[in-house]
């Protein structure tokens, strides 16, 4: 995950260029979006695109998704062991080994 010396780094990066007035909630999720977009669109031709494009593409999408949890107080750690826990109830092991089904498909 993200450590919080990187985290500071976002900070930082954005006071610097004054540019937290435009990260509302709406706006960091719409960008997050637009930033998976270019991300899908490394693969759009093939499936083995140059791995520098896609790595700036992801870096794009994760570092909005930090802004976002940063934004509305979340500790992006906490959030995804929640969510882990979450999907580890519905998708348990002895019925979703080897699987690519719903939950409610198991």
């Amino acid at each position: 995950m993200i450590d919080g010396e990187v985290m500071q780094e976002l900070r930082d990066f954005v006071r610097a260029r004054d540019w937290g007035q435009f990260h509302t909630p709406e706006n960091l999720a719409k960008s997050i979006a637009i930033e998976a977009g270019e991300l899908l669109e490394c693969y759009q031709w093939g499936s083995d695109p140059p791995s520098e494009t896609v790595a700036g593409e992801l870096a794009d999408v994760i570092t909005y998704c930090c802004l976002l949890a940063d934004r509305l107080g979340l500790e992006i750690t906490d959030i995804v062991r929640a969510k882990l826990a979450i999907t580890a109830a519905k998708y348990p092991v002895e019925k979703a080994k080897g699987r690519a089904v719903r939950y409610d498909r198991l």
